[in-house]
């Protein structure tokens, strides 16, 4: 003989399992809907560093823009030059030589700052400018200045690395170019 479960019996059996199923799609819908919700807030996450990246080199690049434009107005106006430069017993034509030399050092570190160039191609540039008697002396006048800078700086890297540029422009002048720091920062 079957055993037989009375209908009311029954009744709440169902109710019972409906109850556990829907408690068991809810708590799966949950764990779905966290996932997504975790995929949702690393994605904004993502987005937010990036963001805060570009806000970086947005202002990297307007205080440039300041600075270019206090040695413009110190290059056009040499009563200004006493006020921005440190550097002493310059005819008027070599200060501005000198702050023109620091100008084009700086464009080549922005760039590099912002991305606009790699390790290698900022290298690339610096090995060019070497070459140049201008940027050579203003190179050598300016460095106390660059002791100050601290050393785990991209600065201080890049300045080591025209350190030993200069070196070897001194040392073998027509090889210079093919050793060389490859030093990522």
């Amino acid at each position: 003989m079957a055993t037989q479960i009375p209908a009311a019996r029954a009744s709440r059996i169902g109710s019972a399992i409906a109850a556990g199923l829907g408690q068991m799609r809810a708590f799966f819908a949950r764990g779905t809907r966290r996932r997504r919700q975790e995929d949702i807030l690393l994605d904004l996450l993502r987005q937010l560093t990036l963001m805060t990246e570009e806000i970086h080199r947005a202002n990297l690049i307007q205080q440039y823009r300041i600075t270019v434009d206090q040695m413009d107005r110190t290059i056009d106006d040499p009563s200004l030059a006493d006020a921005s430069s440190t550097l002493t017993g310059l005819s008027e034509v070599k200060r501005r030589q000198l702050l023109f030399a620091n100008r084009e050092y700086g464009a080549l570190l922005l760039a590099h700052r912002v991305g606009g160039l790699d390790w290698d191609e900022l290298l690339g540039h610096l090995r060019i400018l070497c070459r140049n008697a201008i940027f050579a002396e203003y190179w050598d006048r300016t460095a106390d200045h660059r002791r100050s800078i601290p050393k785990t700086s991209v600065e201080a890297r890049v300045g080591a690395a025209v350190d030993v540029m200069m070196e070897e422009l001194v040392d073998d002048p027509d090889e210079w170019w093919i050793v060389g720091p490859s030093t990522a920062d």
